[in-house]
């Protein structure tokens, strides 16, 4: 008896190399640059050829289309805070996220108790809390008010009166916002 069934193996692709990805891109985008790779690695540096003016300004509207839902929540999300009062001298878009960083404990506790971390009617916005304390107080109330999102805070050892903020992605940052709106 003849077996008719063929051992047939399903190929998956290697993931493209970061070079081809963006040599795609950039030609997809009618963009005019030679993609090069120093060495043969995957993990090497990848090097993109002079472009021209006109390439580099394209090139810079689609990196701004790109993020342009990003940098929207970061724009909001300053103004909603400096309508409280909360100074966030560090936001920025970095790589993709909105990073918070450093903030005044005042600030970051008055950021807390309008996250519903502690009752509005107990402390005065200018009452000096503890770091720790209000380190704890933004971990328990971030992720109930933004759904499930995640802020990494950290005490500053050298600056008792500072905390820093992580970075938060956009999808957070409008939850983030729509907390503070109510």
């Amino acid at each position: 008896m003849t077996d008719t069934h063929t051992d047939t193996r399903t190929h998956t692709p290697a993931p493209s190399a970061p070079s081809a990805e963006l040599r795609a891109a950039l030609s997809e985008a009618g963009l005019n640059a030679r993609v090069t790779v120093p060495d043969a690695d995957a993990e090497s540096p990848v090097r993109v050829t002079l472009l021209s003016p006109t390439d580099a300004r394209q090139l810079a509207r689609l990196i701004r289309t790109g993020t342009k839902r990003t940098l929207k929540a970061a724009r909001a999300l300053r103004e909603i805070c400096e309508g409280y009062r909360i100074d966030l001298p560090g936001l920025r878009v970095e790589q993709g996220r909105i990073t918070l960083g450093p903030i005044r404990i005042d600030d970051a506790a008055r950021l807390a108790r309008l996250l519903d971390a502690v009752p509005q009617a107990t402390e005065q916005p200018s009452t000096t809390a503890d770091a720790t304390t209000v380190k704890a107080l933004l971990d328990h109330a971030f992720p109930q008010a933004t759904g499930g999102g995640t802020l990494s805070v950290s005490v500053r050892e050298n600056a008792p009166n500072l905390l820093d903020l992580g970075s938060i992605d956009a999808r957070t940052a409008r939850r983030l916002i729509r907390a503070l709106q109510f």
